[in-house]
């Protein structure tokens, strides 16, 4: 019977009301779910932030590590034979919180570096005691394949941050971090270290900057105001390559035109990260 035949003025629905009429009609996919849930947002039972974070949590159900994570050029490592200076100096430079170890003569990584674990040797300027391989933590390694949930699940069972992602071979081919998970459900969490992956520049102050040494000739001219040629080469670190006689190891630097390029990581095989300096084009020197 109606309201009207038993006498009982309606109501209006509650929000509850409104969310058991709309699951009334059980979904049996997660298409038929999501076009639900998009429906409750249209009638501002759920608002759209809420959708969001729900479309990204089913989302990351369906994603695989290898399609969220660093890849291994991009990523910045730390070394076993580095000295307790040029530890720091990385870490001051790229402020990152982690960094994978490589062994001394190779590219197998043996740990994570955490860089708190760096302040009790702050204060030790010669580093006489300081061996990275004591104070590295265990790393956590992941095939490429892992599905997202199963190592979002994984990362709060162990309280790890991040996992070094290893191919079919067995190979290390990237890394992943907790915060690259979470950002597949919440959006892009910044801070105010991170590096706009579309511009491949950080600014450190007016003279100084760090760039990736995969950025195009194009996007660094712009970035710098500057007309280097990419006629032979694509990318910055191709046209440093060009100026030394060998694959230039970590704080090797060369001058070329208006810049000093910096080495601050890379391997036997190429540069994957320089310190660009503005030079004062009267002294040729730095202009800080």
């Amino acid at each position: 019977m109606s309201d009207e035949q038993t006498g009982h003025e309606s109501r209006p629905r509650s929000w509850i009301d409104r969310i058991a009429q709309i699951f009334s009609d059980e979904p049996t996919d997660t298409g038929s779910l999501l076009e639900i849930l998009r429906n409750a947002a249209q009638d501002n039972v759920l608002d759209a932030d809420a959708l969001s974070i729900i479309e990204g949590a089913l989302q990351v159900s369906n994603m695989q590590v290898r399609e969220i994570m660093i890849p291994r050029p991009q990523v910045v490592t730390v070394s076993a034979r580095n000295t307790l200076e040029e530890v720091l100096d990385i870490v001051v430079t790229v402020s990152h919180s982690r960094f994978p170890v490589v062994a001394e003569n190779s590219d197998s990584v043996i740990g994570i570096l955490l860089a708190k674990d760096l302040l009790p040797f702050a204060l030790d300027k010669n580093g006489s005691n300081f061996d990275v391989k004591a104070i590295v933590r265990p790393a956590t390694f992941v095939p490429e394949s892992k599905r997202l949930n199963v190592l979002l699940r994984e990362f709060r069972e162990t309280r790890h941050h991040m996992a070094i992602v290893i191919d079919e071979y067995g190979s290390a081919c990237g890394v992943v971090t907790i915060e690259d998970v979470l950002e597949q459900i919440v959006g892009e969490i910044d801070d105010e270290y991170d590096v706009d992956d579309e511009s491949y520049v950080k600014k450190i102050d007016a003279q100084q900057f760090i760039v990736k040494a995969l950025t195009p000739i194009s996007e660094f001219n712009e970035s710098f105001d500057h007309d280097f040629s990419d006629a032979d080469v694509d990318t910055i670190g191709g046209l440093v390559l060009q100026h030394f006689s060998h694959i230039p190891e970590r704080d090797e630097s060369v001058v070329i035109g208006a810049f000093r390029f910096t080495i601050l990581n890379g391997d036997s095989r190429q540069i994957r990260l320089l310190k660009v300096t503005r030079m004062d084009e009267e002294t040729g020197e730095s202009s800080k």
